[in-house]
């Protein structure tokens, strides 16, 4: 049996599943402008109970990452990845759950090999690149002076 290229094209649109990236793009928007609107909820509640706003930037750092971390450890944090995808990743959180994920899921193998290791598994390129990056402008910057 021949078919046509036109025939081909055809079935191939009926049967390819439909796009979703609008809904995608918006799911990613919400979630995440979620998260940053409840940091700002946070931060805005802490500076008006009187804390510094450097005091307030790390308290509330802080907050975002523990919530991160329980959130990854009661497997909340994985269903809103999967609803939300990028959205989820909001720089601090996403990187809490980065480092608690692989932890978590590893803890049987032993504190050392399991969660020590594991526990930067993704997070480790990204520290050792901030760690490097600091120590080169800082160098730059103590020469140039």
């Amino acid at each position: 049996m021949k078919i046509t290229e036109q025939q081909y094209e055809e079935m191939v649109k009926a049967s390819a599943p439909k796009s979703t990236v609008i809904i995608n793009c918006a799911k990613a928007f919400l979630v995440g402008g979620a998260i940053c609107a409840g940091a700002q909820l946070i931060y805005n509640q802490l500076h008006a109970m009187g804390f510094s706003r450097e005091d307030t930037g790390t308290l509330v750092a802080a907050i975002l990452i523990v919530s991160a971390i329980l959130l990854t450890a009661l497997r909340v944090y994985d269903r809103l990845g999967k609803f939300a995808g990028a959205g989820s990743i909001v720089p601090i959180t996403g990187f809490a759950n980065a480092i608690a994920a692989p932890a978590i899921e590893h803890k049987k193998e032993g504190l050392v090999l399991g969660i020590g290791a594991k526990m930067f598994l993704i997070a480790g390129p990204v520290i050792v690149y901030g760690t490097l990056t600091s120590v080169i402008v800082g160098l730059i910057y103590y020469f140039v002076r």
